[in-house]
């Protein structure tokens, strides 16, 4: 605890003071001295005796004694130690834009729905294979091509109010989203220094590649909370005065600026108006034409009016392949044309408000592609193509001086809305783009009618797995598909110099001569790096089942391949030593076929010759599954197929026999003592059967039975039928 002892004398005045860093007052009165210490400064004050009983004194002396509390160090948000690593995109202690706790709720479109539940009923088809162990997974994959084939197609034909449609999706990244991605730092700055701070305006400083750029662009929010708190991205006069600050800012300290432009509009409220939002529009132009540092403006959903112009005057302007930018919502101007909101698809044709027909018009200087379905399905994928397509556009204006940058700023808006009569405007870019809506009717009710095929094979529960269906031809798209994924995630994973390196170090190998261990060596850890990178991201499944696809294809093929040329070594080595052996065994087979008896000899002749094949399989390394037992001698078909009949004949003339004797009683009662098993009187079983023997050879005529059998059978009996002769009642 630290003391200061002060000495203070005061005579004739009312009232004295004194300062000593932080201020207290002493002032005088008739019954003595009082003094006052400002809470604010944290000093607790003593006196050396109590005043209170000081009597009035035209001279008075005392001593104050103070213990000074230090206060809290100022703990700045920027910490001490930065890790010299950090490349996670933000430092997330100096912004409030934080991960969304739940991951957002898909949203199906109305024009997606028609394929989103065929999705569904693809997916309810592998469930089912699944669960009944089927395995139908090329058929599958042949059906999961067609989806995307018509995936492509109507994402590549939308109309302009589809597009609009896929610009306000809820879940489409905003402008935090695509800096955090694309930035290795970032620090938000805030307020227009009057006062106020817009959260529908977002500005900041952030680094790409080791550069300091100016950031500003409209935030939109990721829900409703969000939203509102955002202003559903509509700055008011606020907002555009701390743009304003920001770009001078940057205009000073030479930071090119990066501006993101998604808002429907100006907040168009009242107190915006009186607060002056046309004025700090305007005067948002006029300060942007002026600038000295290079600027790209990227439209990354919808821009809308002077809102998105008051930070679009731009050297470039880039449009993501579904943003919008437009003069009037195409809703307005419905309402305004044509007096209802409904004719908002035909207004949005003719207000060409899409980025190929702003390209095609000279407004849009660049498309950046977005993964089929929009930027919301991949959102860091964009993020990239936007930072690869900035650092180009940023590359390129760099390198102009200041009269030159300013120069061209100005031509590219006095170009703008020009056109010479009669000639075409003939666009940089051409983009396939029809008028109507993409027809994926017909290529949907195939895909059903396909799945319903494959549906009723299932739950048929067909044993036997079907054959796969591929192609030739099917095979090489594939191929194809995978080259450009590949290259494509090359450029995302910030691997695309390495490898154009590594391409170039291999070209200066000569033709004659492998590479060098070390140049082997960086093949192998690049491919290893993306192994990893692709292992590990989110963003390439659709490339990584494409490559399992394309190693379960070269597979088979590989097996396919050696089981050709394993048949032809085998039809080349054994060729001649098995024809001998073939010849015999095809012999036998012939022989048996027409029901003709094999002699000793053929039979053994037969054994040799398979014993011999298997030694030559052998010999020539093949893996003898199985064997056939040796054959025995039996009689021919057609002899056994004449007994078959003789039997017929004989046990019908003995039932015919039992019947005339009245032998029916005598059976049924040695079946009787049959059953008894142990307990049978073995005598009367065989006084019974002598019985029933005498009394079926009294009613058979045994020269009548063997003319029956030749005449029925054609079977020559080799003598005379005894009576009762080959009868066993047991």
């Amino acid at each position: 605890m630290s003391y200061v002892s002060l000495s203070v004398s005061s005579s004739g005045g009312e009232a004295c003071s004194f300062t000593s860093g932080s201020y207290i007052n002493v002032r005088k009165n008739a019954f003595g001295i009082e003094l006052h210490d400002n809470p604010l400064n944290r000093i607790n004050v003593a006196r050396s005796k109590d005043l209170r009983q000081t009597s009035y004194r035209s001279r008075c002396r005392f001593s104050i004694s103070a213990r000074i509390k230090k206060g809290q160090k100022h703990d700045y948000p920027w910490p001490d130690n930065i890790d010299p690593n950090l490349k996670s995109g933000h430092l997330s202690y100096l912004s409030n834009f934080k991960p969304l706790a739940e991951k957002p709720k898909p949203v199906t479109l109305d024009f997606e729905k028609p394929l989103v539940e065929l999705e569904k009923k693809i997916a309810d088809v592998r469930k089912m294979a699944d669960e009944t162990g089927l395995d139908f997974t090329d058929q599958i994959s042949l059906l999961e091509r067609k989806y995307q084939e018509a995936l492509k197609e109507l994402y590549t034909h939308l109309t302009p109010i589809q597009r609009l449609s896929i610009a306000r999706h809820p879940n489409r990244p905003t402008f935090l989203d695509h800096v955090l991605n694309i930035t290795e730092k970032w620090v938000e700055l805030h307020g227009d220094r009057a006062g106020y701070d817009d959260p529908a305006m977002v500005t900041g400083l952030g680094s790409i590649d080791g550069k300091t750029y100016m950031f500003i662009g409209q935030q939109k929010g990721r829900n409703t909370k969000e939203n509102i708190f955002r202003n559903f991205a509509m700055p008011t006069p606020h907002g555009y005065r701390k743009a304003l600050r920001m770009m001078k800012y940057a205009d000073h300290h030479g930071f090119p600026i990066i501006t993101f432009i998604d808002t429907p509009g100006a907040y168009a409220d009242l107190k915006s108006e009186e607060l002056g939002q046309g004025e700090a529009i305007a005067y948002n132009l006029r300060t942007m034409f002026g600038l000295k540092v290079p600027i790209v403006a990227v439209v990354i959903g919808e821009g809308g009016s002077g809102g998105a112009l008051a930070i679009g005057c731009a050297n470039k302007l880039l449009m993501l392949e579904n943003a919008v930018f437009y003069v009037a919502s195409p809703e307005a101007c419905a309402a305004i044309l044509w007096k209802t909101s409904k004719a908002a698809p035909k207004a949005a044709e003719k207000l060409k408000i899409t980025a190929t027909e702003l390209c095609k018009l000279k407004i849009g200087d660049g498309i950046i592609p977005e993964p089929l379905g929009g930027a919301h399905t991949d959102p860091t994928w964009t993020s990239q193509q936007i930072k690869l397509a900035v650092i180009k556009a940023m590359k390129e204006l760099t390198e102009m001086d200041t009269d030159t940058l300013l120069s061209h700023r100005h031509s590219k808006f006095r170009k703008i809305g020009g056109f010479l009569e009669g000639e075409n405007v003939a666009p940089k870019m051409k983009r396939n783009m029809k008028k109507k809506d993409a027809d994926v009717t017909e290529l949907t009710a195939n895909l059903e009618s396909e799945l319903e095929n494959i549906k009723k094979s299932v739950l048929e529960g067909k044993e036997k797995s079907p054959e796969p269906i591929f192609s030739d031809e099917n095979v090489e798209l594939v191929k194809q598909d995978v080259d450009k994924e590949t290259a494509n995630a090359f450029i995302v994973m910030g691997l695309q110099e390495k490898l154009e390196a590594l391409k170039m170090d291999l070209l200066k190998t000569p033709p004659d001569q492998n590479p060098s261990p070390a140049l082997k060596d960086r093949v192998d850890r690049l491919a290893q790096e993306f192994k990893n990178n692709l292992i590990n991201s989110n963003s390439f499944d659709g490339l990584k089942r494409k490559i399992k696809v394309l190693g379960d294809i070269n597979i088979l093929q590989e097996h396919r391949t050696k089981g050709e040329i394993l048949k032809r070594e085998i039809n080349d080595q054994l060729q001649n030593q098995v024809k001998e052996k073939m010849v015999i065994l095809k012999k036998a087979r012939d022989s048996m076929a027409k029901g003709e008896e094999l002699d000793e000899n053929t039979l053994m002749e037969v054994d040799n010759a398979r014993e011999d094949l298997l030694k030559l399989l052998k010999s020539a390394n093949l893996e003898v599954v199985g064997v056939g037992g040796k054959i025995s001698p039996s009689a021919p078909p057609a002899l056994l197929e004449k007994a078959r009949k003789a039997n017929e004949v004989i046990f019908g003339e003995i039932e015919k026999a039992v019947g005339k004797a009245g032998l029916r009683g005598k059976l049924d009662e040695l079946r009787s003592e049959f059953a008894r098993g142990q307990g049978k009187d073995t005598d009367k079983v065989a006084s019974l059967i002598s019985e029933i023997r005498e009394g079926i050879g009294a009613q058979l005529d045994t020269k009548e039975l063997e003319n029956l059998l030749k005449s029925s059978v054609g079977l020559q009996a080799p003598g005379a039928v005894s009576a009762g002769a080959g009868l066993s009642l047991e």
